[in-house]
């Protein structure tokens, strides 16, 4: 009898540690691919940016469109946005069976919001527009860092990434209950993008934000980013939605994003912020800083200053430098540059924080009257000047400083290891280890840390010595079955509890190993097309293993090949059953085996099989490209918006194309000739490209 119940243990916990083993590999698919796309589009951005900082404009046309094709909200001023977005003017049909608000709202009008939503209503755009706009009020009189205290509610609850997913909401209301005077809830950003009713979440949230401002607070997610938002669906949901008033919707909801708070600070004692931090984090800082002028925070500075004492010394010799070196006397027709005067000691802050003050305005006033730009965009020019000209008795802190505290607290992810080095892996933000978390909770008299921004299995986890808490609420993140979602309390004595929930009712009648074998299943599907993307460097780095050009390759050289073009730090050689037929004698025909990976992706698409493997490997960052020469959100690509974006193009890679050249190319693309391009013409012309070569 012992040792039969000795076998079935064994047995059992082997079984055990095989599906563990299972789920960790699944996990680390999912994980570095979402990481990998989101390098991505990092890469993608900055590429877009760099052509911009080195394009010059020919003219004011054309520096308009280049200033509105990343930061479409920024350079709009206040009244001309509220003109824009103006809901007043949007009529209600007496047909619209929906909710109706009023303001000021209600709990009725959060009930009835949440009745309508579970119904799949959609809200009228007046009703959304007047709500984004009565939110982005509120919101400009909030602080940087949010205060919360335990005294005045019974229990502070926090929430992670809901990404769109409204039933995860609906399931933490009917758990824990609706906001309340006694039931404070903390949410903490990526309300949006990847699920399909990213809308609907905001406005839930924004609705309860105006009803009980002292009990709800919103933290900004590296996701309340408009460029983010190109990419992972908001931006195309909502104007799928409301075809009329999207494009408003859309201006008003990056607006509200850019004034959202950045952190929130419970009982002075847990720091709530949506990524992490670095070695360089000060929260003094992030008090202070303007938050509303960072609408996307992966467009950083264009260059980097070293130090102050540096841009005190280019900007002194440039006074001497721009000046005529030849003598001669000035173009009369243009205004005449000031001349800073000689900047003060640094060591005197006060003085120093007005020389800046007053050589930065007079700078920017010069350059509007040279370049002949309206007032109407004084607050862009603001927004990307070098110095953030802060209260006068604060210090002067650079735009790239404060630039870097915000990225980092929105990107940043901990690690295991003692430091603090660049996030790699995402393309933003830093890892810091278990003594970074210290000495800052050390600075600044705090318990701990939670963060969201990584889908745990469980919907939480611990690290740094149980000083760093990760929660993330959107369950199912992956795929049914993939991960709970989690959200925690925290009562005076600061202590967290948590709870888990599925909000899939399919996920429910699962067993463990019907789960697992089901994310597994996504996982390598989504691994198979990952590596047929990847064909032709595939087949490049195989034929460095294979001198002989036999055809064969040993299993262990191609673990190593394939590490070396995805570059996803998998664990290939315990992948490697899942993906590759074994042999008996240990080497594998690569020509077969990809083969074999086209068969099957080609069943879903008919298309030439290396035309099929390029689109797969950029049809990502194509419609993100798509929707950046997209300006105004329409989906398509007009002749005008067409032509500017090849003039960026052009100036990079030093062709010579006049406008009849360009006009020809466009209206070669516009296959249906109905004077627009839309994605698929878009697509269409890519895959004729890349055919003909």
């Amino acid at each position: 009898a012992f040792k039969a119940a000795v076998l079935i243990q064994r047995w059992y916990r082997r079984y055990v540690a095989r599906l563990e083993m299972r789920r960790r590999c699944t996990w680390r698919i999912f994980q570095s691919i979402e990481y990998a796309c989101e390098q991505d589009q990092i890469k993608l951005h900055n590429f877009f940016s760099y052509l911009m900082d080195h394009f010059t404009p020919s003219s004011s046309k054309e520096r308009d469109f280049i200033s509105r094709m990343f930061v479409s909200g920024e350079s709009f001023k206040e009244a001309e946005l509220e003109k824009y977005c103006d809901y007043e003017s949007i009529e209600v049909p007496d047909s619209y069976t929906g909710p109706r608000l009023s303001f000021p709202l209600l709990p009725d009008h959060a009930t009835a919001l949440l009745e309508a939503f579970k119904q799949k209503q959609q809200l009228h755009a007046r009703y959304v527009l007047n709500l984004l706009h009565e939110t982005r009020k509120h919101l400009k009189q909030l602080p940087n860092v949010s205060h919360v205290s335990t005294c005045y509610s019974e229990e502070v609850t926090v929430c992670g990434d809901l990404h769109g997913q409204l039933d995860d909401l609906f399931l933490i209301f009917y758990k824990n209950g609706l906001p309340s005077p006694s039931k404070s809830y903390v949410f903490n950003g990526d309300f949006v993008d990847r699920g399909k009713q990213s809308l609907e979440i905001l406005i839930i949230l924004f609705t309860f934000l105006l009803i009980y401002p002292k009990e709800v607070h919103l933290n900004r997610g590296n996701h309340e980013d408009h460029m983010v938002n190109l990419r992972y669906g908001f931006c195309v949901g909502l104007i799928a939605m409301s075809r009329v008033h999207g494009k408003k919707i859309l201006k008003m909801v990056q607006n509200v994003f850019c004034w959202l708070p950045l952190a929130t600070l419970i009982d002075q004692k847990v720091l709530i912020i949506h990524g992490g931090i670095s070695d360089t984090t000060d929260l003094d800082m992030l008090e202070k800083i303007q938050r509303n002028k960072f609408i996307s925070v992966l467009r950083g500075k264009k260059r980097k200053e070293s130090s102050r004492n540096v841009e005190i010394q280019e900007i002194n010799s440039k006074s001497k430098v721009e000046a005529d070196p030849a003598g001669n006397e000035a173009d009369p027709g243009l205004p005449p540059q000031p001349r800073p005067t000689q900047a003060p000691s640094i060591t005197n802050r006060l003085e120093f924080s007005r020389w800046v003050r007053q050589t930065v305005q007079e700078q920017i006033e010069w350059c509007r009257q040279l370049a002949d730009i309206s007032e109407s965009e004084e607050e862009e020019l603001t927004y990307s000047s070098v110095v953030s000209l802060t209260d006068l008795d604060e210090p002067c802190w650079t735009r790239q400083e404060q630039w870097k505290q915000i990225l980092d607290i929105l990107w940043s992810d901990p690690m295991p290891q003692e430091g603090c080095r660049v996030n790699t892996v995402r393309g933003g933000g830093c890892y810091f280890g278990p003594d970074v978390t210290g000495k800052i909770l050390e600075k600044y008299n705090l318990q701990f840390l939670i963060r969201s921004h990584e889908c745990k299995q469980e919907g939480y986890e611990f690290c740094h010595n149980r000083k760093v808490l990760t929660i993330f609420s959107a369950s199912n993140y992956y795929e049914i079955g993939s991960n709970r979602g989690a959200y925690v309390k925290l009562g005076p004595d600061l202590v967290p509890h948590f709870v888990q929930y599925q909000a899939n009712k399919t996920a429910h009648t699962l067993t463990m190993t019907q789960r697992i074998s089901r994310v597994e299943e996504s996982a390598f599907r989504a691994l198979r097309e990952k590596l047929f993307a990847h064909t032709s460097a595939l087949i490049s780095a195989f034929k460095a293993y294979d001198k002989d050009n036999t055809g064969r390759i040993t299993l262990s050289n191609w673990a190593m090949a394939v590490e070396s073009v995805l570059h996803l730090g998998l664990p290939w050689r315990m992948l490697r059953p899942q993906l590759v037929r074994s042999k008996a004698d240990g080497m594998l025909e690569y020509k077969s085996w990809l083969d074999d990976l086209a068969m099957e992706q080609r069943s879903q698409e008919h298309i030439q099989s290396s035309l099929l493997e390029v689109i797969y490997r950029n049809r990502s960052n194509l419609e993100t490209i798509f929707r950046i020469i997209d300006r105004d959100h329409s989906g398509l690509i007009s002749f005008e918006e067409f032509h500017q974006t090849w003039k960026l193009f052009s100036s990079h890679m030093n062709i010579e194309l006049t406008d009849d050249g360009i006009n020809d190319l466009v209206r070669s693309i516009d296959f249906n000739k109905d004077g627009n391009i839309d994605f698929n013409e878009f697509l269409e012309a890519f895959r004729l490209v890349k055919q003909s070569q």
